[in-house]
């Protein structure tokens, strides 16, 4: 299958854009995702996330999660935040769930996303 055009939003930019080039393009080299990957979650690497019917996947690479959802055969990057905001968010709410699991519950998260849904599109 083919993977699907990325497409980063202001905010996802700016969050990458604070990284040192050489890591921004590892990140970037290893964020690839196809339709098969959508249709078959690992688990490890891609995850899902839904609330009230919205559908939002995870991707981790190395220390870094992309928070997306997939639109017109395009994935719309909403958030990219570092894997210690999470594990502070949980050890904070001492919620015995899964990461995804977690966030999908979390109403900070979801502020989060929706603010780089409602993001322009670069």
């Amino acid at each position: 299958m083919d993977v699907l055009q990325i497409v980063f939003n202001e905010i996802s930019a700016a969050e990458i854009s604070r990284l040192d080039t050489l890591e921004q393009l590892d990140l970037l080299d290893s964020f690839r995702v196809s339709e098969t990957d959508l249709e078959q979650l690992d688990g490890e690497r891609f995850g899902k996330i839904t609330r009230d019917g919205k559908v939002l996947y995870r991707f981790r690479a190395k220390d870094y999660r992309f928070y997306f959802e997939v639109t017109d055969a395009a994935v719309v990057v909403h958030r990219l935040l570092h894997k210690g905001t999470f594990s502070d968010f949980l050890f904070r709410s001492k919620m015995p769930l899964a990461e995804d699991e977690a966030l999908a519950q979390s109403k900070h998260f979801w502020k989060l996303i929706d603010e780089g849904r409602n993001a322009r599109r670069l």
